[in-house]
């Protein structure tokens, strides 16, 4: 390899979420988040000799879901497995995982990068316990152990080796966000550490058929970080051989503060893990009567609520992927059109100021009804009252009265406009009638007079006008002036 080789880069992506169960994947400890450090463990979770796991049955039902959301085949039979191996915050000496029979195999998630459809395929998804947390103070020798955090479940979803782009890896980070908050089976907070992700990159020559060597970078807890991550693990690669050497297979660990990855070990084989079944866990068998139920209880998925809004409301791809970005957005956008057929006027609606509400407070304190927006939507649609008035006089009313109708808020405020085409006309000939001066102005090319007539036609409207529909009849008045 050369200085003036082209290389592309191929990305896994292993991604861990932690499952909203009430109590750990072994123990009836509390997962709650956010308690003091070792106010949450146990004797399972400390390991003392003479414990024994009991399974959490709802972290096999969430790893179902998942594997059903991301259409992957799930194993009817599955049995857990030690994975054998030595940390200070591993207080067992061996993690219990999936690994001989994962929950779900293959499978894929859909991601959109510049308006284009791809298919990530995944090589499985299983569940395992977490670790517990060290914690480094500065200014102490010492490092210290929460083990709160040690037998949280977990999912691990695991993705064949065909990204190629951090555009890539951040539509599959959102998507996996997407999916498991709309199962409602992790908050996928990345910031509280609820989503953790690893990824393995290797950079090889275009042309090249055979990966080049794989390196792991560890626990990265932003979409940023990791794009950040792997562009310098990427371009770090390209540097070391386009020197002429080889890439050493290890696991790295990504520094936020320089942005720069460090070596941690030397990548492991599998067989240095010593995998073998987990011999106080009895394989579980997923039943035809439980698989249905939990089929059963599948909510609607982003991607099928994606397909629907662009095939059946007739919505542009950007609109459709900002509605369904949050399942409670896009359920509350499918009630507002049982109420209306202006189905694009109901998305500018909700991608809009119901959305500008949201992001100042939250969905949950958002106290106007997907009908009454619809009535909001009708009372315009059939003119009388436009958007801008509906906007800023009924819509901040109807958040403070949602009790109250739209028609109802437009009569008590006086909003109904009289302001028709003609009347808007008569208005324009009094201000050039009043401003010769204005009108030569804009004749002799000053375009801000524009905004000057537009404020004064506005202001004598009382804002009845659509300004979109003032403003077209005053340009086409002022051109028919100009010589």
């Amino acid at each position: 390899m050369g200085k003036n080789a082209n290389y592309k880069v191929i990305i896994g992506l292993e991604v861990h979420a932690q499952l909203n169960t009430k109590t750990k994947i072994f123990s009836t400890e509390s997962t709650k988040f956010g308690m003091k450090p070792n106010t949450q463990v146990g004797a399972i979770s400390i390991a003392l000799p003479g414990t024994l796991p009991k399974l959490n049955k709802k972290v096999i039902e969430f790893v179902t879901k998942m594997g059903l959301a991301c259409h992957c085949d799930i194993s009817r039979t599955q049995y857990f497995d030690r994975k054998n191996y030595f940390y200070p915050d591993l207080p067992k000496g061996y993690q219990i995982t999936q690994d001989g029979a994962p929950a779900c195999r293959n499978g894929y998630i859909i991601v959109r990068v510049k308006g284009e459809e791809k298919k990530i395929m995944l090589e499985k998804i299983h569940c395992e316990e977490d670790a517990g947390k060290l914690i480094h103070q500065e200014g102490e020798m010492d490092s210290k152990v929460d083990f709160n955090r040690a037998g949280m479940p977990l999912i691990e979803i695991v993705t064949k080796p065909m990204l190629e782009s951090v555009e890539e890896v951040s539509a599959f980070m959102n998507e996996v966000r997407k999916i498991v908050r709309y199962l409602e089976i992790s908050n996928g907070n990345m910031e509280e550490g609820s989503m953790r992700c690893d990824a393995n990159v290797s950079v090889m020559e275009v042309n090249d058929t055979q990966l080049g060597n794989k390196v792991e970078v560890k626990n990265m807890n932003s979409i940023r970080n990791i794009r950040r991550a792997v562009e310098y693990e990427t371009e770090r690669q390209k540097k070391i051989l386009e020197s002429g050497n080889d890439v050493v297979c290890e696991t790295r660990t990504f520094d936020v503060n320089d942005g720069k990855t460090y070596p941690m070990r030397l990548k492991e084989e599998l067989n240095d893990y010593r995998y073998f079944p987990d011999p106080d866990l009895s394989p579980i068998v997923i039943s035809d009567t439980w698989l249905e139920k939990i089929k059963s209880e599948m909510p609607k998925l982003p991607e099928e609520l994606y397909a629907k809004f662009i095939s059946n409301y007739g919505l542009s791809d950007y609109d459709a992927q900002v509605l369904t970005d949050s399942k409670e957005i896009a359920l509350f956008f499918e009630e507002v059109c049982n109420y209306t057929s202006h189905y694009k006027t109901a998305a500018n609606w909700i991608i809009g100021p119901a959305k500008a509400y949201w992001n100042e407070q939250d969905f949950a304190s958002f106290s106007i009804k997907p009908k009454t927006l619809a009535s909001l939507i009708e009372l315009v649609e059939k003119g009388g009252i436009s958007f801008t008035i509906a906007k800023q006089k009924i819509f901040p009313e109807l958040l403070q009265n949602p009790e109250l109708e739209p028609e109802e808020i437009a009569h008590n405020l006086d909003l109904f406009s009289d302001m028709n085409d003609q009347n808007i006309v008569a208005l324009i000939n009094e201000l050039i009638t009043e401003f010769p001066m204005k009108l030569e102005e804009f004749k002799k090319g000053k375009k801000g007079i524009i905004d000057f007539f537009m404020g004064e036609l506005m202001r004598r409207c009382k804002g009845k006008a659509d300004p979109r529909i003032a403003q077209e009849l005053l340009m086409k008045r002022l051109r028919e002036l100009k010589p």
